[in-house]
């Protein structure tokens, strides 16, 4: 007799899973579940190398060529520090840092910040968005003026318009730096195909195992122009994740995820989506109560 795992857990429930390098593993893991893998690969390593503007604040950094650098993530600062450490060492880096005046978005900026030994100026109040930045550059404009200053902010995923309005507003001569590790896939057709299954509600558990994930999904509806479907779609599927990184990621973005593994594995999340994806998912799709 098969065991109990193979027949049902995952039986007849569409599961969607945004692995790449492992997708044919997630996919029959989800199978020996009896579940049907909806598999979109939703992102590609790239190499340090190829992030010519971040090895361009590099060199310009070298040269004293700013004033400011605004550090919006601690992901970002880290990953910064490990493309300039190709083509310079990473005392340098940090040297070329403390002589600038730095402001982090935040605690995990900060603590990547510490990490190089590099002090802070300015940390923004929470809740840690653009307005509090500005604000906070504001209520400090005296020791940390931007008018005719070169400022380099650090960006991980995508620029945000309005801070950059604001900065270039009250003066300061802007560089963007993004950073980024990993891109997405050559072929964006099952990640597109993915979002409209969520939209249309034809997706009834989605399984995250990395924070980019959930960033490269929802940057995707928002060009397809159905974020907010797909956002309306969350509320009938169950989410899992992986583990704390990729659950503080969904609910930043304002999913909230329906659980976790007890171990931040593959395998542990699919048996856990297994065993209790069917209750949770009826739990989700119960009639609104008047």
């Amino acid at each position: 007799m098969e065991p109990r795992s193979k027949l049902e857990g995952l039986a007849g429930l569409r599961v969607l899973a945004l692995e790449s390098r492992r997708a044919a593993e997630m996919s029959q893991l989800i199978a020996n579940h009896g579940g049907e893998a909806v598999v979109a690969p939703s992102m590609r390593e790239v190499p340090l190398e190829s992030n010519t503007e971040a090895l361009a604040f590099a060199r310009t950094l070298a040269a004293d060529g700013f004033d400011m650098a605004i550090f919006l993530t601690g992901v970002g600062t880290r990953a910064l520090a490990r493309v300039v450490q190709t083509v310079y060492p990473l005392e340098q880096f940090t040297a070329a840092l403390r002589r600038l005046a730095i402001v982090a978005r935040g605690a995990k900026s900060v603590a990547a910040l510490n990490e190089l030994g590099v002090p802070v100026s300015l940390v923004v109040p929470e809740p840690n968005t653009w307005r509090e930045l500005l604000r906070a550059l504001d209520d400090h404009q005296e020791s940390l003026p931007l008018a005719g200053r070169r400022v380099a902010i650090q960006e991980y995923g995508a620029s945000n318009p309005e801070l950059l309005a604001g900065l270039l507003e009250r003066g300061a001569r802007v560089t963007r730096v993004p950073v980024y590790q990993w891109a997405l896939p050559e072929d964006i057709g099952p990640l597109r195909a993915a979002v409209e299954s969520i939209a249309r509600g034809a997706i009834d558990i989605a399984l995250f195992t990395t924070s980019v994930q959930v960033v490269h999904l929802l940057n995707i509806a928002r060009e397809m122009n159905r974020e907010q479907e797909v956002r309306r779609g969350f509320a009938r599927i169950v989410v899992g994740s992986i583990g704390p990184v990729t659950s503080e990621e969904l609910r930043a973005q304002g999913i909230e995820p329906d659980f976790e593994p007890p171990h931040s594995k593959m395998g542990f999340l699919v048996h856990e989506a297994a065993e209790r994806g069917a209750a949770l998912l009826a739990r989700k799709r119960l009639p609104a109560q008047g």
